[in-house]
């Protein structure tokens, strides 16, 4: 199952990039046995929009137009659902192994979802009730993804 973070934002050289292009290369080489991966992270540029609605529905549009047809869509959102490192590698595998050949991972803007990826979604899910900015998100997201991998494939890295 091919994995995409879609995230709305570029990111800027430096800690943050580098943390994410190292989790995403180590998700690579170690879910290649398992089919998962590889991971690769997409980003879509913020939108000019002068209200948050219209910023919110326009980027939505992005990320939704960008996931091919019968994907699995993950959404994360500040109300959605709040998962442990195992109940999250838990939804992948399903996933897998109901035959879902990619599943996409959406990060949106400063404003939040639009109604449109809200209602697509497959789960929404939550990082938990703090707020992170997109950078921090993706890293965390890229490294719960690795971590997923490590904990099916038997990997000691995930320590309950």
């Amino acid at each position: 199952m091919k994995l995409t973070i879609a995230a709305i934002g570029r990111m800027k050289r430096g800690a943050e990039q580098d943390l994410c292009a190292r989790y995403a290369d180590r998700a690579d080489k170690a879910g290649r046995a398992l089919s998962l991966g590889p991971l690769r992270i997409v980003e879509f540029n913020e939108s000019r929009a002068p209200r948050p609605a219209e910023r919110k529905a326009q980027e939505a549009d992005m990320l939704l137009g960008a996931a091919p047809p019968g994907a699995a869509k993950f959404v994360f959102d500040e109300h959605g659902t709040a998962h442990t490192s195992r109940s999250f590698t838990n939804i992948l595998a399903e996933e897998r192994d109901n035959g879902c050949s990619e599943a996409w991972f959406f990060i949106g803007g400063a404003d939040g979802h639009g109604n449109a990826l809200l209602d697509a979604a497959t789960k929404k899910i939550s990082l938990g009730k703090m707020t992170y900015p997109h950078q921090i998100a993706r890293c965390l997201l890229a490294e719960q993804i690795y971590r997923a991998i490590t904990i099916l494939s038997g990997h000691p890295y995930h320590r309950d």
